[in-house]
């Protein structure tokens, strides 16, 4: 596998590229150093000086292009690290976010579950059974609405507590009439038993003479 097969982004594959031609162009330069060193002993001809040039001229133009590719990679690691960066921050925010939704999630699931086991007040009433109750309120057979069920269910015994209510009510009142009723016929009676002792005082010396005269 070649460094081209590893490396996938444009930019660097041109930066492989330009430093490969530079190391072919640099010991291209130095065998043709070498051989010209060979052969110090004898000038150099025009034609190997000229060619001596070009390839340093070339090399040098490589290793330009390498420090503009250093310099340019340089300035994309530091956008690459700051981009980086910024993502791993918003990533932490997302983060963060989600744990305090897990959070919430839970409380949330909490608090359903006290109120759906919370031993309500209502639930204690001493209610008719269901079969009683949807026999004397037929319309309510083919409610499935549990919630709306219980709310029927505890407004009728609420009227039927208010109408045995009415009905106590009423008979206190007959209670009360009848107690007073007695009162007053006692108080007659009373009053009669009273008479009665006067007028039986009273009769006593009439009852005496006719006791003497017969």
């Amino acid at each position: 596998m070649t460094s081209g097969d590893i490396v996938q982004d444009s930019f660097l594959q041109s930066v492989l590229s330009a430093s490969t031609q530079a190391r072919l162009d640099c010991e291209s330069l130095i065998d043709l150093t070498e051989r010209s060193a060979v052969s110090s002993s004898q000038s150099l001809s025009a034609d190997t000086k000229l060619h001596l040039s070009r390839q340093q001229r070339q090399l040098n133009s490589d290793l330009a292009s390498l420090r503009d590719a250093s310099r340019e990679s340089i300035f994309e690691v530091r956008m690459t690290k700051q981009s980086t960066s910024e993502a791993r921050q918003e990533v932490d925010r997302l983060h963060l976010h989600l744990q305090n939704l897990y959070y919430e999630e839970r409380h949330l699931r909490g608090e359903i579950y006290a109120c759906e086991s919370y031993d309500h007040q209502y639930q204690q009433l001493p209610l008719i059974p269901l079969g009683e109750f949807l026999e004397l309120q037929p319309e309510h057979k083919d409610n499935n609405d549990e919630k709306s069920l219980m709310f029927a269910r505890i407004n009728h015994e609420l009227a039927e507590r208010e109408a045995l209510e009415e009905q106590r009510q009423g008979l206190l009142k007959t209670k009360q009439s009848l107690i007073t009723d007695n009162k007053k016929r006692k108080d007659d009676l009373a009053s009669l038993d009273k008479d009665l002792e006067t007028f039986i005082d009273a009769a006593k010396p009439i009852q005496k003479l006719f006791e003497k005269q017969y």
